[in-house]
């Protein structure tokens, strides 16, 4: 069974995020990126497939600019034998992603399709569930397990009243959450191994797609700092801020 295994290019998750002075877009200057923590669990999972013998090959997959690359390669580091790089250059957004994966596992056809649930810039959660509903593929989101079972997967999903598990009929897509793996950590030998593995460069215009977005982004601010807080000296001054200043006891 071949996986395909969808990875993001994200500004790294330790790194404090700047606005641009003219409040144009995030300041990306200098700015450390990495692969999206949820698609690493994403990668993660299809390695572990494939080191089960569940999964004959690995191929990751990424919608983005030359520079992605990194992170496709770091996906070879981590496991995957060869990878493809949908280049362009263009802002891609939930649907111009999910259309570009589409397209791929049309031609792919792999046996089950891994997304991380979300990515950590946009937060959309959304391009698992698009293209699902752009392939007919049944899906899996929110998965803290995957057990294949010959042409079935049993998916278990965390929701808010608790655990759900479900069963799927292959291929199938599922997006993962944090409780599903642990990633490993590329070694050195493996990172010099995935510079020499197979990586194809398609553009939307040879998948005839469009990836370009059809939202314009207007203006990026900064969250409003968090003000100083203030000691009290005892239970009823408190009592009386809370009260006459904060307002939020009568």
């Amino acid at each position: 069974m071949k996986v395909l295994v969808a990875v993001k290019r994200v500004i790294d998750y330790n790194v404090k995020i700047r606005v641009k002075p003219d409040n144009s877009d995030v300041d990306l200057t200098n700015v450390k990126m990495a692969m999206n923590p949820f698609c690493e669990i994403a990668v993660e999972e299809a390695v572990r497939l494939k080191e089960k013998g569940v999964a004959t090959e690995v191929v990751a997959v990424t919608v983005g600019p030359k520079a992605a690359q990194e992170q496709l390669r770091t996906a070879l580091a981590l496991g995957a034998d060869r990878a493809i790089h949908v280049e362009t250059d263009e802002r891609v957004e939930s649907l111009g992603a999910a259309k570009a994966l589409a397209k791929l596992v049309e031609e792919e056809q792999p046996g089950l399709v891994i997304l991380g649930k979300q990515a950590i810039d946009t937060d959309n959660n959304q391009t698992g569930q698009m293209l699902a509903a752009l392939t007919g593929l049944p899906q899996g989101t929110f998965a803290s397990e995957v057990v294949i079972d010959n042409d079935k997967a049993q998916v278990t999903r965390e929701i808010d009243g608790g655990l759900q598990t479900i069963e799927l009929s292959l291929p199938a897509i599922v997006t993962t959450d944090l409780r599903l793996n642990e990633p490993r950590y590329a070694k050195l030998p493996d990172i010099m191994k995935a510079k020499k593995k197979p990586m194809d460069v398609k553009t939307p215009a040879e998948l005839g797609i469009e990836v370009a977005s059809k939202v314009k982004l207007l203006k990026v601010e900064p969250p409003a700092e968090r003000q100083g807080g203030v000691k009290v000296g005892s239970v009823d001054e408190l009592v009386d801020k809370l009260k006459n200043e904060a307002k939020v006891i009568s």
